[in-house]
């Protein structure tokens, strides 16, 4: 697309006291150029805003196209939120994954959740995983010349054949191509290894972590390669039928286990440190103990959901608990029940508070099939489902409810709000932000009580 043609970017938030609100501008205006230059994308913005001379041109709610000149510290931000990150529009994903959990939701789901990301600026951004399958040179050129690192990609397989037949994409055959193309641009990258049975496990997943860790080891100082993550394929009852992907039970999570463990001794002697990690699923579904906190190092794949639990265990060790409430608090705290055995000694722990009776309520989703359930993934119509199913409920001061089950802290996947999930449970609900601490507050915010910063033992 032609800079040209860009559209202007939405402004969604103005910061109080910023200088774009000392400018006059207001949320609902649009940035259409920084110094004569259209910005695609929050990187662009970024890159462009750090002069120190800017000529601003925004154009407002009625139409009328604004200049504004200023002058600023070099590392000074505007103070300006966009509705998007992506001003020129997202690039989605040409692959046919036969796991891709996009494919495995009902049509009726809103639209936004059917969009293939496979976005390279989102990569940098924010952390998801793209495939690098259909970028043309002038992105790869643009990664080089702004220097977007790290970025996370999805290889699955480096053997090509394998990995274009995962794809279903000619082009996923030139990862490991790709990955010297990296290691020559002194570029970094995070990669993941979704597990399907009988496709990329066993032997096939040997040889992709081995040719990973070959990416690890530093050229002038810098690894390529820094991590890769090793989680399992997620099915739901919507996938197509003829896919022929099957789960992952526990005897295959133990194998996986048993097979990635070996390699990780055998990295932390050559390259010292684990560098692959096993995502806290595979764990879940055998049945097994997590490893202690000091396994996972600095935590580098946990937006992957590796150590994720075994940090907010430890984490949740360290907070400081009220000496008592206010007044008594009888509350329900839901959970998928990937987690309900994990979470137990953290809900003994917190009804040793005087006058707090804590009940965990760890859930499976219907909805997606699913036999273990992350919190993240339950719908509206999961958590009605299982409170009604609650005999006492109506005895509940208040349901804690996790935010990660909603989008923007208001809708569940399903597009029930949590206003109306209130409405038809007829009991309070707040939301729990955060980690342990989270828990913590909302308990207090029940009882209108401040935080006291005393453990209790």
């Amino acid at each position: 697309m032609s800079r040209a043609n860009l559209k202007p970017a939405r402004i969604s938030a103005v910061l109080p006291g910023s200088l774009a609100e000392t400018m006059g501008i207001q949320p609902g205006d649009a940035l259409v150029s920084i110094n004569g230059e259209r910005p695609r994308d929050l990187i662009d913005y970024r890159f462009l805003i750090a002069e120190e001379d800017l000529e601003l041109e925004i154009l407002d709610t009625s139409g009328i196209l604004h200049r504004v000149e200023l002058e600023k510290e070099i590392d000074e931000d505007l103070g300006l939120e966009f509705e998007t990150a992506l001003f020129d529009g997202l690039i989605q994903c040409t692959n046919a994954c036969s796991f891709c959990f996009i494919d495995q939701q009902p049509p009726e789901m809103r639209a936004t959740l059917h969009l293939k990301d496979d976005d390279y600026r989102l990569s940098f951004l924010y952390g998801s995983y793209l495939t690098l399958t259909n970028l043309p040179a002038a992105e790869w050129d643009r990664i080089a010349r702004m220097r977007l690192s790290p970025l996370y990609v999805s290889v699955h397989a480096t053997e090509p054949e394998l990995r274009s037949r995962l794809l279903k994409n000619p082009r996923a055959g030139q990862i490991l191509e790709q990955l010297t193309w990296f290691r020559e641009h002194r570029l970094q990258l995070h990669a993941q290894v979704v597990v399907c049975p009988g496709w990329n496990d066993a032997e096939h997943l040997n040889r992709t972590l081995l040719d990973l860790a070959a990416f690890h080891l530093p050229q002038d100082g810098i690894p390529t390669v820094l991590s890769a993550a090793v989680v399992p394929v997620g099915l739901t009852r919507f996938r197509p039928p003829d896919d022929e992907i099957v789960p992952v039970d526990a005897a295959k999570a133990q194998e996986v286990i048993r097979q990635v463990e070996g390699l990780q001794a055998q990295f932390r002697q050559e390259l010292g440190s684990t560098f692959a990690w096993l995502a806290d699923e595979w764990y879940l579904l055998a049945g097994w103990e997590f490893p202690p906190a000091e396994h996972y190092e600095d935590y580098p794949q946990l937006g992957n959901g590796v150590g994720s639990l075994r940090l907010f265990l430890s984490q949740f060790e360290q907070v400081s608990l009220p000496a008592g409430l206010a007044s008594p608090l009888k509350g329900l705290w839901l959970v998928g029940n990937a987690v309900g055995q994990a979470f137990q000694p953290i809900v003994q722990r917190m009804n040793r508070i005087p006058n707090l009776r804590l009940t965990l309520l760890p859930i499976a989703s219907q909805f997606w099939g699913q036999t273990l359930t992350v919190t993240g993934l339950l719908t509206g119509q999961d958590v009605l489902r299982a409170l009604r199913s609650v005999p006492d409920l109506a005895d509940y001061d208040v349901l804690l409810l996790p935010q990660v089950t909603l989008k923007d802290g208001e809708r569940f996947l399903d597009d029930l709000t949590w206003q109306a999930l209130q409405t038809q449970v007829g009991i309070p609900v707040v939301q729990v932000e955060g980690g342990p601490a989270g828990l913590v507050q909302a308990v207090q915010q029940v009882v209108g009580q401040p935080q006291i910063q005393e453990k209790v033992l």
